[in-house]
Parts: C-alpha cells; structure tokens; sequence
C-alpha cells in the first residue's frame, strides 16, 4: 500500500511511502478497541467521588415516632436514607478504576485504530516540518492549508519537538503526539491521522 507524501501547504510532494499490508491492512479487531478505550478512560477517572451515609450525616438520632399506631411505616432518625436530607444508601465511595489489561491485546487494539484510518481514508503522511518557534497562528495557517480547521487531527512526530507541540497546544481540535505516545483512544477520537514522514517507519515498528 502507498500514500502520497504530501507538504504544509496541502500539496502532493510527488514522493510516495509504502505501507506493510500485514501492519497496516489487518481486519481490525473492535472487541480489543474496546477493552483498549475502556481501560484508557477508567484510568483518566480520579475516582474522588464521595456521598454521606447514614452514619456520617449530622442529625440528631432521636427516634420521629413511635413504632406502631401511627398507621404508616416504621420511621427512625432524620439520618436514614428515606429521609430527605438524610445519607445516602449504598452511595458512592472513592474507589480505583484501574484494570489490568495484557500488552499483546493493547498492541492489537492500536494496530486496529490505525488500520481503521486506512480503511476509512482518513490518514495522511505530511513531509517532515520544523518552526522556528512557538507561534500558534503559524500553525494553524498549516491547518488551513491542509483544509483541517475545525476538524479534529492527530499529529504523530517521529519525536518531540517543542514549538510545534506549543504552537498546537491552545488549539482545541488538533493534537500533537510522539509515535511512543500513540494510543488507540486519540487515533479513534481524531477524525484524520497525520502522520510525519519521519515518523512511518517507527510507527511501523511499533505496530508491528
């Protein structure tokens, strides 16, 4: 498979990439994109959320009346749950979400995610750019060039460099990645993949 190389101002370079077919062109499995996200946005949680119970409600534990002859049910102390302003039942306590998930299937769950920008069109390879530095209108002149305004892109670099992850960075619909931060949920969450020239061959080996 080959993919046109393509320049900051949207234009074909005239130079082509080729893909592996075994990396790249695999039948996504969606059932390891799943366990992959799931996992991904249970370990973003902070798990902080705390509700009173009974217990921890500040009423006075007198009991509002008497238990039988009234004609209507058993009521205790303004804390019980039935209550209103009193604890919550079986509410919610700080907890981890975390989970354990094996390496082989988030491997395949990224390989997925990357394959399905193939199948759908939506991955591009762009020369390899520099800037000089920080200068976000600078890069979203790039944006406009490649017609991604508005749109949500991914940018993956073959590795760090400062003033285009700045110069990205108060954009809300563009992000800026190395290949060894590549993750299943930003590929799924983005609606193109750019991806450098320098980057191909290392993103192949990690796919791979």
């Amino acid at each position: 498979m080959e993919l046109s190389v393509i320049n900051t101002k949207g234009k074909d370079t005239g130079r082509k990439v080729t893909l592996s077919d075994a990396v790249f062109a695999i039948e996504p499995n969606d059932h390891a994109i799943y366990l992959d996200v799931k996992q991904h946005l249970a370990n973003r949680r902070q798990g902080t959320h705390k509700a009173k119970e009974k217990a921890e409600v500040s009423y006075s534990t007198k009991k509002l009346k008497k238990q039988k002859g009234t004609g209507g049910a058993r009521a205790g102390s303004r804390k019980s749950g039935t209550m209103v302003g009193g604890g919550t039942i079986f509410g919610p306590k700080p907890r981890d979400y975390r989970f354990k998930l094996n390496k082989k299937v988030k491997s395949l769950a990224r390989q997925s995610a990357v394959a399905h920008k193939v199948k759908d069109k939506t991955i591009s390879v762009l020369e390899n750019f520099k800037m000089a530095a920080p200068k976000t209108a600078e890069f979203l002149a790039i944006l406009n060039q490649l017609s991604l305004l508005g749109t949500k892109t991914l940018f993956v670099l073959p590795e760090v460099d400062k003033n285009i992850v700045l110069s990205s960075r108060n954009i809300s619909r563009a992000k800026v990645v190395t290949v060894n931060d590549l993750n299943t949920y930003e590929v799924l969450n983005a609606d193109r993949l750019i991806v450098a020239e320098g980057a191909v061959q290392k993103l192949e080996a990690l796919l791979n």
